[in-house]
């Protein structure tokens, strides 16, 4: 739909590239399964830590 837009100049907006052109669900604060783990790296990396030192206290 956009490209016939694009074509004849009236659609002033760029294409979606990268993930975005592939994904519909890629997009700003998309809920792809690619995106989210990029995004919740941080939260998922303290999230094992977490667990990991609940298990060396159960350990003790």
């Amino acid at each position: 739909m956009m490209d016939k837009a694009i074509r004849s100049g009236k659609e002033h907006r760029k294409e979606y590239r990268k993930a975005k052109a592939v994904s519909v669900h890629c997009r700003n604060h998309g809920g792809c399964i690619y995106c989210l783990n990029n995004r919740l790296h941080k939260y998922a990396k303290k999230e094992l830590s977490a667990n990991q030192q609940l298990k060396d206290f159960e350990k003790i």
